[in-house]
């Protein structure tokens, strides 16, 4: 049986529930979708808010062919595919063109994007999509300027609760339980203006209750059932900052296969590619650093890689990097020491700047000794020779401590040739 969510899912816009300023009465998409004129637009707002049954709704109302892509399975191939079927099927229409539904469009890449731009400029299809991030920064700009943009908001609390009700009264499955609202604060704090969180919710308490009994919603009820089972109800809460807790560990801890495993549990569950490329950035940074200098430049190019092709095969760019990483020798010197920086700066304030370190454009400048007895490190021996770069009060302090690893080793030892006694 498919869940509440799918089996609640409205057909029509007076089933519909939130977003009155889109739907309700004389409302913009209310009047697009029931003229049948409709434009090409992007729907933008948080997950479960009602994106996808929008285009549905749209689907069901509409005497047109109707053909949908999810951008994170699909590619260039896809797109170009589902385009020739809507050359196709346009002689067979009467409605107007063909509409497409792109589910999670910012996940696109430019090619994939650009890849759209022809059919959508020329009448081919009329293009709807989903997206949960800033269109004017996740969609190039050709497309979006022919794409209006819709933003949907999380529900509010009373069009929460009308939809438990609604799912009490109308689902075959809850309607046959005697289900009583004793209280609805936490149902709906969990929800968080997710329709799909609060039907998730709704079900998961009515499973764990008998068959037969009656099955009480309270505050202490649901928070109970939701911390024995937090992966039947938060997809993109706590368990996304678990997951992906689990990911960096393991490669700060040098498991290829725990990282490799909490990877694939992140890509099946449909989070942000982008999301872990950033993090895969940042681990490279505070967990290997100077260890292995290459693993930013390889996660950085992971990064740029991943917007160029795309899903699904960005997977695998994420997959090499993620082994990379957690392979790599580790060091965290330059995350500690620019913490025990920070910490210093707090600790001393804005102390000045040694007249000899001060820039010196303007003879005022000169006249005041700055610049003065700077020696220019390329006119020395080695490109180097020993003077004050720490404030006056900081000159015994040492910040960056090097870590025991071939490379910083190395680096260790280059200093300790240069400054006598202090690395």
């Amino acid at each position: 049986m498919p869940p509440l969510a799918e089996r609640l899912r409205p057909q029509t816009l007076d089933e519909y529930i939130g977003q009155k300023h889109l739907v309700g009465d004389k409302a913009i998409l209310r009047q697009m979708i029931e003229s049948g004129r409709v434009a090409s637009f992007i729907l933008w707002g948080p997950p479960g808010v009602g994106k996808t049954t929008l285009a549905k709704i749209i689907a069901n109302k509409l005497d047109r062919p109707f053909y949908t892509l999810s951008a994170v399975t699909s590619g260039v191939k896809d797109v170009r595919e589902v385009i020739e079927k809507a050359k196709s099927s346009r002689f067979f229409s009467q409605g107007g063109n063909p509409i497409l539904f792109i589910d999670e469009i910012h996940r696109f890449s430019k090619s994939q994007q650009d890849s759209l731009l022809g059919a959508v400029e020329n009448g081919t299809v009329t293009l709807i999509g989903a997206t949960t991030e800033n269109p004017s920064f996740e969609v190039i700009t050709p497309l979006l300027s022919r794409c209006q943009v819709y933003v949907l908001k999380s529900l509010e609390n009373e069009d929460l609760l009308e939809l438990a009700n609604r799912a009490v009264t109308t689902d075959p499955e809850l309607k046959s339980r005697e289900i009583i609202f004793d209280e609805t604060e936490s149902l709906v704090r969990y929800a968080g203006g997710d329709a799909r969180k609060l039907l998730n919710i709704l079900e998961l308490v009515v499973a764990a209750e008998p068959e037969g009994a009656t099955v009480h919603f309270t505050n202490e009820i649901v928070t109970e059932r939701l911390q024995q089972n937090p992966m039947a109800y938060d997809k993109d809460g706590e368990m996304h900052y678990d997951i992906i807790s689990a990911f960096i560990k393991s490669i700060r801890g040098s498991d290829p296969d725990g990282a490799i495993y909490w990877l694939a549990r992140m890509v099946s569950g449909g989070e942000d590619p982008k999301f872990i490329a950033r993090r895969l950035v940042i681990s490279a940074a505070e967990d290997i650093g100077l260890a292995n200098p290459n693993a930013l430049l390889l996660a950085n190019a992971c990064f740029d890689a991943l917007q160029k092709i795309g899903w699904p095969e960005g997977r695998i760019i994420l997959a090499e990097a993620t082994v990379y990483l957690a392979s790599s020798p580790k060091s965290n010197s330059a995350y500690l020491a620019i913490d025990e920086a920070l910490a210093l700066v707090e600790r001393t304030g804005n102390l000045p700047v040694p007249l000899h370190l001060r820039n010196s454009p303007t003879k005022l400048m000169k006249d005041l000794n700055y610049g003065k007895n700077y020696k220019y490190a390329h006119d020395f021996p080695n490109h180097f020779v020993e003077q004050q770069f720490l404030p006056d009060e900081l000159t015994k302090t040492r910040i960056w401590q090097v870590q025991n690893n071939p490379a910083e080793s190395k680096l260790g030892d280059w200093l300790r040739t240069l400054w006598k006694g202090r690395y």
